[in-house]
């Protein structure tokens, strides 16, 4: 899938360009993931930091790693071994990760994941159901951030009744429901044409930068990984590459 970034895209400003606090999110040291009893070896002793608000992509082909990786970062999965620290502490010494996962964490999937009998304002108010926003302020808060996502006027619509890149914008919506520092994206545009692909985009950036969330997107298309401000190459459980990227600009 090919387009080209759309002058407001090219427009934003990268993490680098606003007054990013460097402070390390994401703390990987030598991280290994096996499943069937060792036999597979999704990840293979990786190390990195991952800071805040940055936009990292991580690339590779289908079984790179990257999604394990990603999983991990969610608290979805726990490592084999190594450790993965979030904000300096052990994620798996954290007494209740599903608390982490509600109140610090934004997912974005693919496949959207949308109650098919709930409507759109209701999906959004999902996440919030974990939290200790009251009940009276979720539905206002949940209008809102259908707003911020262009489309208050479908929140009464179900999934069924929405395109697809109306679905995904749903879910954009619900990941921010509380107030997430850190958003995990994994491959959220491959079900959408290049249109929406790049709407979508452009949506996700700058609700990132807006909020100076850290954005972390695993995709498998070199087009999408040239937003991000910075790069992780994946093969075979390793990384193979980190590298910092220049920021799009006209």
């Amino acid at each position: 899938m090919e387009f080209s970034p759309s002058p407001i895209m090219k427009s934003v400003p990268s993490a680098q360009d606003s007054k990013v606090s460097h402070d390390c999110v994401f703390e990987a040291k030598s991280l290994q993931k096996e499943f069937d009893e060792g036999r597979v070896k999704a990840l293979r002793g990786i190390s990195f930091q991952i800071h805040s608000g940055e936009f990292v992509a991580i690339i590779g082909t289908s079984g790179s790693g990257k999604t394990t990786l990603l999983q991990l970062l969610g608290s979805l999965d726990k490592p084999s071994s190594g450790s993965l620290l979030y904000r300096g502490r052990l994620m798996t010494e954290m007494p209740d990760t599903s608390t982490y996962r509600a109140r610090e964490i934004g997912f974005i999937f693919q496949s959207f994941h949308l109650l098919p009998t709930f409507t759109a304002l209701e999906n959004v108010q999902i996440p919030m159901f974990e939290s200790d926003i009251p009940k009276a302020e979720r539905e206002s808060r949940a209008i809102h951030l259908l707003q911020s996502v262009g489309l208050e006027n479908r929140r009464h619509h179900f999934p069924a009744q929405l395109s697809g890149g109306e679905r995904q914008r749903v879910a954009i919506a619900r990941s921010l429901a509380n107030g997430p520092t850190v958003l995990l994206a994994d491959e959220p545009t491959g079900n959408l044409d290049s249109e929406n692909t790049a709407n979508i985009l452009e949506l996700i950036i700058r609700l990132q930068r807006e909020k100076n969330m850290t954005l972390v997107l695993v995709t498998h298309d070199l087009n999408i990984a040239r937003m991000a401000s910075r790069t992780i190459q994946m093969k075979d459980g390793h990384i193979v590459n980190d590298e910092p990227r220049m920021p799009i600009s006209e």
